[in-house]
């Protein structure tokens, strides 16, 4: 009977979650708010301060806590080696920057005017330095800037700032004013458990985990990877709890372990589901435990101090972005877009609180603070839109995205000085092209030549979906500046095999790079040119036209020949025997006499 009365309570409960969560989140995304202010509006509304609609808050944060879990663990999965390596300096330089000096400033601001102890203050100060990777990144997909240097910069912050959660958890830990767990290994132990941890994880992921996963991948089972993925999960942060350190630390390192895996986008696709159910459900329980009576207590505290957050924050990221080189409009937009408080905040005030280091109250006001700092982030990206107009900010609202094209036979991302020599070639032959680029500068100049270019991410595969790419029968990537990752096109192949897939390479790196994928093109940008030019060289120092025709040829075999060995050994050493130099040439190429 009692397991029965649970269910039922459990079925009630959630009914009346999820249709609240419905409600709150459909009208906050319809005014432009966002889902993450609805669901805590909602929780707080149904929870106990607010209708009494739902019990034992605390057991269901619990069960919420493992939506921070699976977003570690995605966040693991997106630090592929190359990517982490081309972002390096923003990661670490950046963000570093960003967490520390905000973190500072605010704690100095909180031990300064709000009475705490500097214990206490740097707990609740360095949580508030973190901004919502639930808020900003999808408003930056939605946009279509993830793949702009305005959005990768973004990108990089939140990064950092997610990587610094185990960080902050273990500084918060070091203060704690609770008694020690008498279970508890000493300090000496659980560093030595941690090192130990983390190794036995990496070997597992590519002793065991990958196998499996080579082996799911053979069976075909979509099941089995939702499963797999799963259990790898669960699996890393149970060895981490069970050695009494942070569940958290144990999921990122499993995503870190599988960036590398071929079988990452299926992972990712399959947990993403469960990351928002769950992610969901700790905002709702958040917005339950809030004590609405202390927040109502003292309006004036919650409102200056969001005031004070908003403003140090945006300053700081502003003189920051200045510093590593951001003009002044990307700028500030970057310091209005990450001012706001971040969802981890909740979690360091409830490892604070149960640290002693605050009380209850203290994590309720807090935590009110974090919630209307978010909720002033689409006001404030409003005016940041006004500043940046024209440089690269976040987005326009006055540009046609790809849903509005026609059906096409190709899609060409891109409409640069490569992009445009592509499709006029199409053109020619009256091959039907959608033209697809993500910047507004871009596309308002090509009208002006009668190019009707749609606006956004070609990198994304719902926009991809939106203009046809179901239906294209080829896909041709041709951006400028920052080259097109392997990891980016892997999703594309997947979602389209029907369609040859062409891409622009940026050098012979990125082209070694690229020549892993079964693509159906890769060509060097600068390569045909280059050879062009080689040609007249030839030309113009005497050289004959049929001797031009065979040092051509005999270039592109040896060029061939070396690309080949450099994409087994990974080396751009292998194969420099076959270049031409002063003492190593072919005897019919040189100069007549």
């Amino acid at each position: 009977m009692n397991e029965a009365h649970s269910a039922a309570n459990w079925v009630h409960d959630g009914v009346i979650m999820l249709g609240a969560a419905l409600l709150f989140v459909l009208l906050f995304r319809r005014l432009g708010i966002g889902a993450v202010l609805g669901y805590l509006v909602a929780g707080a509304v149904i929870g106990p301060q607010g209708l009494k609609l739902i019990g034992d808050v605390e057991g269901k944060f619990g069960i919420a806590e493992l939506g921070i879990v699976l977003l570690l663990f995605l966040v693991g999965l997106e630090l592929h080696p190359t990517r982490l390596w081309r972002l390096r300096r923003d990661i670490f330089g950046f963000g570093l920057g960003q967490v520390v000096a905000c973190g500072l400033a605010i704690s100095g601001i909180i031990l300064a005017f709000a009475g705490f102890s500097w214990e206490a203050a740097l707990a609740l100060g360095l949580p508030l330095a973190l901004s919502s990777t639930a808020q900003v990144l999808p408003m930056l997909r939605s946009a279509g800037r993830m793949n702009t240097p305005f959005g990768e910069r973004a990108f990089s912050v939140l990064l950092f700032q997610d990587l610094s959660i185990v960080p902050l958890i273990t500084i918060i830990a070091a203060l704690s004013r609770a008694p020690a767990d008498p279970a508890a290994p000493p300090g000496y132990m659980l560093a030595l458990y941690t090192v130990g941890a983390v190794v036995g994880l990496v070997l597992a992921g590519r002793y065991l985990l990958n196998p499996l996963f080579r082996l799911i991948g053979h069976l075909g089972e979509r099941e089995l990877f939702v499963a797999a993925g799963l259990f790898t999960v669960l699996a890393a942060a149970g060895v981490m709890e069970a050695l009494h350190l942070s569940t958290a630390l144990g999921a990122f390192i499993a995503g870190v372990m599988l960036a590398d895996s071929p079988y990452r986008h299926e992972l990712e696709a399959d947990v993403e589901p469960f990351r928002t159910i769950l992610l969901g459900l700790f905002f709702l329980s958040v917005g339950m435990m809030l004590d609405l009576n202390v927040v109502m207590s003292r309006p004036l505290f919650v409102i200056g101090l969001a005031i004070a957050v908003i403003a140090v924050k945006s300053g700081v990221i502003f003189g920051l972005a200045r510093v590593f080189g951001v003009e002044t409009r990307p700028a500030l937009a970057l310091g209005l877009l990450l001012s706001q408080g971040g969802e981890f905040g909740f979690v360091l005030f409830a490892q604070a609180r149960a640290a002693q280091l605050i009380q209850p109250e203290a994590a309720s006001l807090f935590g009110a603070v974090i919630t209307l700092s978010m909720a002033t982030t689409p006001f404030l990206m409003i005016i940041a839109r006004r500043f940046n107009r024209g440089g690269t900010g976040p987005e326009r609202d006055d540009l046609d995205g790809p849903s509005a094209a026609m059906p096409a036979s190709a899609i060409v991302v891109g409409y640069g000085r490569f992009g445009q020599t592509v499709a006029q070639m199409l053109m020619a032959k009256a091959v039907s092209v959608t033209l697809i680029d993500v910047s507004a500068t871009q596309v308002d100049r090509s009208s002006d030549f009668g190019s009707k270019v749609f606006y956004g991410d070609g990198t994304r595969l719902d926009l991809l979906r939106q203009a046809g790419a179901d239906d294209a029968r080829t896909i041709v990537f041709c951006m400028d500046g920052d080259p097109v990752s392997p990891e980016t096109l892997k999703p594309v192949l997947e979602a389209f095999p029907h369609a040859a897939i062409l891409v622009r390479a940026f050098d012979r790196r990125h082209l070694i790079r690229l020549n892993r994928l079964d693509l159906a093109g890769v060509t060097r940008e600068v390569f045909e040119s280059a050879v062009c030019m080689g040609r007249k060289a030839l030309e113009a120092v005497g050289v004959a036209d049929d001797a031009i025709d065979r040092a051509e040829a005999e270039y592109r075999k040896r060029d061939a020949l070396r690309l080949t060995e450099q994409g087994k050994s990974g080396d751009l050493h292998s194969g420099k025997e076959m270049m031409f130099t002063p003492e190593r040439s072919i005897r019919t190429v040189e100069p007549e006499a």
